[in-house]
């Protein structure tokens, strides 16, 4: 079968400014760019010489002193892309252009009072605002949603994440020391991810744990999502398997009625350099006999490609190419409550066992 998963991109691109020039944004955003045909208009940093250094390498023409100086000298539509730690996020939006179109780099705050915070402002100034959750818009997973939205594995009563990789988290200094590591840097794109496919769950049972010999708040995370008596869903992650990579995993798996997908993460074994993906799926045949796994041929992964849905969708949408914006800021506050809620119930733990 002839699976579309490609983005589609817009038929105008608008002109990009980006806000900090962070490790993200040399890896992910400007590779994503580039390869999409997207013009990045300006660039501006706290310390200008890093954004200098990615105008050099990436082609950019202008590079920027402060934020205020880039909107104030912004070509018309432009697009600004926020890629800087969440406690900065209030004062640059409170900066941009009445009525801007802005991508929010994830997670959406720290704290959930922050995203309601973040929502705030941006709804005051008529922000076209959305949270980058890029992997709603990875190639394996939109072709995941093309053939669920088809039918083809029928009713799905199963979804499951299964990340155990070594993370080498010194690639991220500015995350790496955060109280809320893991979770909120890391398994919120799950959990994005999960409500995407199966809505708002009622409630999230959670536990994220430290390793006994590394400094960070979190590394390991469980975490079970309620949707009744029918539908599981359930994500793990361990980023401490530093066992070599013969037994490391890192997949997304849907399971229906009629059939089921897995979608093979390579991005995360052996980051940054990743392994290949795999994406397949295994449709029941009517006649009974055994089922038999696909594997279907995926060009692109995580790492650049969903960044060019991120951006392209917003610009769409702000040309009104679609009416749904991917990630909203309105969609995403209820992504950050369930992570408020994992944290919740990781610290209140489970439910005391007799003794007797």
């Amino acid at each position: 079968m002839d699976i579309p998963y490609k983005t589609i991109l817009p038929q105008t691109a608008l002109p990009i400014i980006i806000i900090g020039a962070g490790g993200i944004v040399k890896d992910a955003h400007l590779p994503a760019y580039r390869k999409a045909g997207f013009h990045v208009h300006g660039i501006v940093n706290r310390t200008k010489a890093k954004a200098e250094a990615l105008a050099v390498e990436f082609g950019i023409p202008h590079v920027y002193d402060t934020v205020e100086d880039a909107v104030a000298q912004a070509p018309e539509n432009a697009v600004y892309d926020v890629t800087i730690m969440p406690n900065k996020f209030i004062e640059t939006l409170e900066a941009l252009p009445h009525g801007a179109a802005v991508l929010i780099q994830k997670p959406m705050g720290d704290y959930y009072a922050d995203s309601q915070a973040i929502l705030e402002v941006c709804q005051r100034k008529g922000l076209v605002a959305a949270i980058n959750c890029q992997l709603r818009q990875a190639p394996f997973v939109n072709a995941a949603r093309w053939l669920i939205d088809q039918g083809h594995i029928g009713e799905l009563y199963d979804m499951e994440v299964r990340v155990s990789v070594h993370t080498p988290w010194q690639l991220f200094p500015h995350v790496m020391v955060h109280p809320r590591l893991e979770i909120l840097y890391h398994s919120v794109h799950y959990i994005d991810l999960i409500r995407l496919f199966l809505g708002d769950p009622q409630s999230v049972y959670a536990k994220t744990l430290k390793h006994p010999t590394k400094a960070l708040s979190s590394s390991r995370t469980t975490l079970l999502f309620d949707y009744g008596d029918t539908l599981h869903a359930v994500v793990n992650t361990n980023h401490d398997h530093e066992f070599g990579p013969k037994h490391e995993e890192s997949y997304i798996k849907w399971e229906g009625t009629k059939g089921a997908i897995k979608a093979t993460m390579g991005l995360l074994m052996d980051y940054p350099h990743g392994v290949s993906d795999v994406f397949e799926y295994c449709i029941k045949p009517i006649d009974g006999s055994q089922p038999e796994w696909v594997a279907y041929p995926i060009d692109g992964t995580w790492f650049p490609d969903a960044f060019i849905g991120s951006m392209g969708s917003l610009m769409r949408f702000k040309l009104g190419e679609i009416a749904v914006l991917p990630a909203a800021v309105e969609d995403v506050i209820h992504t950050m409550a369930v992570v408020e809620a994992a944290y919740q119930s990781s610290a209140q733990g489970g439910q005391p066992i007799a003794k007797g």
